[in-house]
């Protein structure tokens, strides 16, 4: 008897799949579990062994063709047998019997239903709600008037779908999105729980390891996006979505820099409380130099451009979930020793909570140092909808020209990130090049 040769399912989201090669050609004799052809979906591409011995009689999908889940990519028949030719794309048997003894499924659009002469009465954001719930209307009972489906109605059907289900809330929600069945769902949490971690792990299957390889294969470990990770996602793909970035790099000679730093902690150093760092000295000079260069302290905004009479200057905090931007109120009308009180101050509260929502908000330049972790340059990205972000490197020893000579010296790479909507290079260069200026002779902060 003849036997169909189906596309897979691997993984509960595998709608089809890519017939990317044939391993044997029409004609060719084939044994059950041998390799007879490849597939490739979304996530990985494997062979797939024959269902049947046989002769492979006939290839429904050719090579390169995608085909959804149960269609009938090939017919095996027994030697000396023939079998009707099948047309391309159908269903497999089983597929088709259970379509034709399953209830007829009804889209969304009122024009379609009726042609098919089954037209379900529905409200629009009822259709809507049960496509995003991926709940059929056919199997929706409605309470509105005359019997119409209401939102009411899908949630109900869709809360009933999931009734005894071991399944935590988010699970359920994140089931729903997805149009997952969690009744394929293996539950890892306490009592066999389902957790949303085992639907992800549910639909990323790992590909079955050949014959040779260990039976135990460690499984990845899962971290949902989620929650403070989540949120920096979508901010930064937003960042980048909507502004035409560009970076700049400058290398300085911070020796001046490092020998005032030197030179203030000499003068502080009764005062075992006193701190000074390099990024303190780069925070005071990056407000004198916007307050030069108006265009680096503006945010683009519906209306236009708005250049800031006061610079509220971010700093960018690492935190052990994420990363956040408390931001110095008017930071250009304080001196040195009183700006570094300010960072420390919304550095510290980042860090330990105690932050209000102005202190996040209404930024209008950043600073994001990275010398800490011992890079030398990155290109930062933009904090919408500030104009620009400077990214700080490590100060570092190395051979450089200083009059004609070779000598040590300090050296600190600074990066300029700037929204080439609101200003272009030029004049965001001139800004990053005065604040090098100034950190290789720091005088010029007070000219």
């Amino acid at each position: 008897m003849a036997q169909e040769v189906i596309m897979p399912k691997w993984g509960l989201t595998m709608k089809e799949g890519k017939v990317v090669r044939w391993l044997k050609g029409e004609g060719d004799p084939v044994e059950a579990g041998e390799p007879l052809f490849e597939v490739e979906t979304d996530k990985i591409t494997n062979s797939v062994e024959s269902p049947a011995s046989g002769i492979l009689y006939q290839i429904i999908v050719p090579e390169g063709e995608v085909a959804e889940v149960q269609a009938v990519l090939a017919i095996i028949a027994a030697e000396g047998e023939t079998p009707a030719k099948a047309e391309a794309g159908k269903a497999s048997s089983g597929e088709a019997d259970a379509v034709k003894d399953s209830p007829k499924e009804t889209s969304d659009s009122t024009e379609s239903t009726k042609d098919e002469g089954d037209f379900i009465k529905a409200m629009p954001a009822a259709r809507k709600l049960a496509k995003e719930l991926n709940i059929s209307l056919s199997t929706v009972t409605g309470t509105g008037r005359n019997g119409s489906i209401t939102m009411k109605d899908v949630q109900a059907a869709a809360d009933a779908s999931f009734e005894g289900i071991n399944a935590s809330k988010k699970a359920i929600e994140f089931a729903r999105k997805k149009g997952i069945d969690l009744a394929q769902v293996t539950g890892t949490g306490e009592g066999g729980r389902i957790t949303k971690a085992d639907i992800l792990r549910a639909m990323n299957p790992v590909a079955e390891q050949p014959a040779a390889q260990p039976a135990a294969v460690a499984q990845d470990t899962i971290v949902p996006m989620d929650g403070v990770r989540k949120l920096i996602a979508d901010n930064m793909l937003a960042s980048l979505n909507g502004a035409a970035q560009l970076s700049v790099f400058v290398e300085l000679d911070v020796t001046e820099m490092v020998r005032l730093r030197a030179s203030l902690r000499e003068r502080n150093k009764r005062d075992k409380e006193y701190r000074l760092s390099y990024n303190d000295i780069i925070a005071y000079a990056t407000c004198c130099a916007l307050k030069r260069h108006p265009i680096m302290n503006s945010t683009t905004q519906d209306d236009g451009i708005h250049q800031h009479n006061y610079v509220n200057l971010g700093i960018a905090v690492a935190l052990p979930n994420g990363l956040i931007v408390p931001n110095v109120k008017m930071a250009d009308s304080y001196t040195l020793e009183e700006l570094k009180t300010k960072v420390r101050d919304v550095a510290g509260r980042a860090r330990n909570g105690g932050l209000d929502m102005d202190e996040i908000s209404g930024g209008t330049f950043t600073i994001s140092n990275v010398s800490m972790l011992g890079m030398d340059g990155f290109t930062p990205i933009l904090n919408p909808p500030e104009t620009g972000i400077l990214g700080v490197g490590r100060v570092i020893e190395k051979p450089a020209v200083k009059d004609g000579e070779i000598q040590i010296r300090s050296m600190m790479t600074l990066s300029l990130t700037f929204n080439h909507m609101a200003t272009d290079g030029a004049p965001a260069m001139a800004f990053l090049r005065e604040l090098g200026d100034m950190l290789e002779n720091p005088g010029l902060m007070i000219m």
